[in-house]
């Protein structure tokens, strides 16, 4: 289902910029709001010519030096403000038009993703960081979403840089964020309406990865099979303590972002990897396939833990850091994750 008036306008560019992060060359037709976008970013970046060119084309030319990398502050800062004007002006003429063509004017930006642009703008100048994905990893995952049209249920572990991306892009579907923090998801609904969040405590280490596999491969016609009703489950690898609400959802997309795993003794995404597989084979309703993003699957954990309930032959790419799995329905009589052929089972 595509996105009509102003809102297409603002996803397809949210899109754009995060894809390309400023292109070298951007032109503009001549008209109000191409000058307006022109007037602001000149004022609030002088440093980059805007040169006036022949047959009425204004062109806005945005030089990269050859010191600063793609995604410096100061190059996602200027995409921003430009972002954010070229975002007003049109919701600002959709609004006219429809005023003066005797209709009422729009609601103008939806307020997640005026919330995200503003949350963006302001980490611009802020330090790298390493954990934020890349625009690539970013790309691959809104695709997913545009998928399900403005109806996407999409499950999210981990409260991280990219929260407010995720709860804009799936903007008209159902987002929800699962973090170990409940600090963390106070702080996040609090600040910002409308985002869903819960806490869990999540009772793995890292250090215990193997220790775990072998539990869930004992356990695996029972407590830890594939199919079943994770509220009820007694498996060490299973999350089923959040809302019972939640386990009834067909989730068209889920992410593992979350919790922490970058140290033996933090809590490791085994649990979140093997419950989005869970999750994904038991759900009713909804398309044959879920799709899995698993992010730093190139660390031992999250590969490991996603060969063994994600399975390699559901592996549709590899994006950067980021893992995209196709994991289809299965049926309550079968018991193994993967092939028996597959070296993991």
């Amino acid at each position: 289902m595509a996105l009509k008036g102003p809102t297409s306008h603002i996803y397809n560019l949210v899109i754009y910029l995060l894809k390309s992060q400023i292109p070298t060359v951007t032109e503009l037709s001549d008209n109000p709001v191409s000058q307006l976008v022109l007037q602001l970013v000149s004022n609030s970046a002088s440093t980059f010519p805007v040169k006036k060119m022949k047959a009425g084309i204004t062109k806005l030319i945005v030089l990269h030096p050859p010191a600063v990398p793609a995604s410096s502050p100061r190059v996602l800062l200027l995409g921003f403000i430009s972002f954010f004007a070229l975002a007003s002006a049109l919701t600002f003429f959709s609004a006219k038009d429809a005023v003066e063509g005797g209709g009422k004017p729009p609601a103008g930006i939806p307020q997640p993703v005026l919330e995200a642009l503003v949350h963006y703008a302001a980490v611009a100048n802020t330090t790298y960081l390493s954990s934020r994905m890349s625009s690539a990893e970013v790309g691959a995952v809104a695709a997913a979403l545009r998928r399900c049209g403005n109806a996407c249920n999409f499950l999210v572990f981990g409260l991280s840089h990219e929260t407010l991306l995720w709860h804009s892009l799936n903007h008209g579907g159902r987002t929800v964020f699962v973090d170990e923090s409940a600090y963390m998801v106070a702080k996040a609904e609090e600040k910002h309406r409308g985002i869903e969040a819960y806490d869990i405590q999540f009772t793995t280490k890292a250090a215990q990865l193997y220790h775990l596999l072998e539990h869930a491969k004992e356990r695996g016609m029972k407590e830890c099979r594939p199919v079943q009703n994770l509220l009820f489950s007694d498996c060490k690898l299973a999350v089923n303590d959040l809302p019972n609400h939640i386990y009834d959802v067909a989730w068209d997309v889920i992410l593992v972002d979350g919790p922490r795993g970058y140290a033996p003794s933090s809590p490791g995404r085994m649990s979140a990897i093997f419950t989005a597989g869970v999750l994904a084979r038991s759900k009713v309703g909804g398309e044959a396939e879920t799709q899995v993003f698993v992010h730093e699957i190139g660390r031992e954990v999250e590969r490991v833990s996603s060969e063994r309930f994600l399975c390699n032959a559901n592996l549709v790419d590899l994006v950067d850091a980021l893992g995209h799995f196709a994991v289809t329905k299965m049926d309550a009589a079968n018991f193994r994750f993967c092939s028996p052929l597959m070296a993991d089972e």
